[in-house]
């Protein structure tokens, strides 16, 4: 007897939306990154029960509640640590990581680092609004220097993070960058995330409008935008500008602006290459302050991505391994190599 096949209606945006309020201020960023991932994980072609979203604490971390998949609201900057064991135990899930500014880089600095280098097939989305935003407006490790908050009244004299070449520098195998204001972009991103397989690293610009309005407008104003912005493509050269004409060349390891209009063309240009370990780092430093005369346009795009072995693929064949070369005895695994008799 033959079985029918059911074919089940593909899943859509609303799926992955819950019947819980959503409970951000409104104009919060958080609002968009929400709707960008809604609309992306339709397209991955992964049930719902074999997904999992683990925050920590912070605004962003209210995130699991709006996702109707599996997911836990963890502690503040061990969302990291609860997500390893989840995929160590359950490879086979598809698990993404929501975190902030202070959550993942002030008391989960740590595990954060810890998660990069052992390359744990996971999704890492911080959201950088540069500000405590859950605990009403103080500094935090992203936050610029002499930045003036209710802990900082005479302006912070601590010297600030850079996300992206911290997670370089923890040998993070995909790194990239990408804003709640441009949705297309956002898209396109997360859809890379998850296609990289280990732990990728994705920042998200993402606006404060209460205590902490506008630190990236010049990146997402329509305004401002286009000469304060690079988004960088694999093979591609490095132009931006209104109306495409300024690019960067490599000077050495130093990266200039030229005019394309005067004198320069694409051929000049520094070539987007993800593989370049060296020239991420260059990336990751182009970080200068927009107010600045001459400034350096900010990067957004997939900085650096590299091919390694993930910590639970690993981890499976070193179990396997044990097992086929003998049984355990767990007598002697406790007693170790040092015995001593004493007489």
């Amino acid at each position: 007897m033959e079985t029918a096949t059911v074919n089940k209606p593909a899943l859509t945006a609303k799926d992955f939306a819950t019947d819980q309020e959503v409970r951000w201020c409104p104009g919060c960023g958080d609002y968009s990154i929400l709707a960008q991932v809604q609309k992306v994980m339709p397209t991955l072609g992964i049930a719902r029960e074999n997904i999992a979203i683990i925050s920590g604490i912070g605004c962003s971390s209210r995130f699991p509640y709006y996702m109707n998949v599996y997911g836990m609201h963890s502690i503040h900057g061990r969302a990291t640590a609860i997500a390893s064991g989840l995929k160590a135990a359950r490879p086979d899930l598809s698990v993404w990581i929501v975190t902030g500014d202070g959550d993942a880089l002030s008391i989960g600095g740590n595990h954060t680092i810890h998660l990069l280098r052992r390359n744990f097939d996971v999704n890492v989305l911080l959201f950088n609004n540069q500000i405590y935003g859950l605990t009403k407006g103080q500094y935090s490790p992203t936050s610029e220097e002499n930045k003036v908050t209710k802990s900082t009244p005479f302006g912070s004299i601590d010297h600030p993070f850079n996300p992206m070449a911290l997670a370089l520098g923890a040998d993070a195998s995909f790194i990239a960058r990408s804003m709640d204001r441009d949705p297309k972009h956002l898209q396109s991103m997360l859809l890379r995330a998850h296609g990289h397989k280990g732990a990728s690293f994705l920042e998200i610009y993402q606006n404060c409008n209460i205590f902490n309005d506008g630190a990236f407008e010049a990146f997402t104003e329509k305004s401002t935008k286009a000469d304060n912005a690079l988004f960088v493509e694999h093979g591609k050269p490095l132009v931006f500008g209104a109306n495409s004409d300024k690019g960067i060349k490599l000077d050495g390891f130093k990266p200039v602006i030229v005019d394309l209009n005067n004198g320069h063309s694409t051929d000049d240009l520094w070539v987007h290459d993800e593989g370049d370990l060296f020239k991420a780092q260059i990336l990751t430093r182009m970080f200068d302050d927009p107010r600045v005369e001459g400034h350096l346009p900010r990067p957004f795009g997939v900085f650096y991505q590299i091919a390694r072995p993930t910590y639970e693929t690993v981890l499976a064949q070193q179990i396997d391994f044990a097992r086929e070369k003998k049984p355990a005895d767990l007598d002697k695994l406790l007693r170790g190599n040092e015995v001593w008799n004493i007489v």
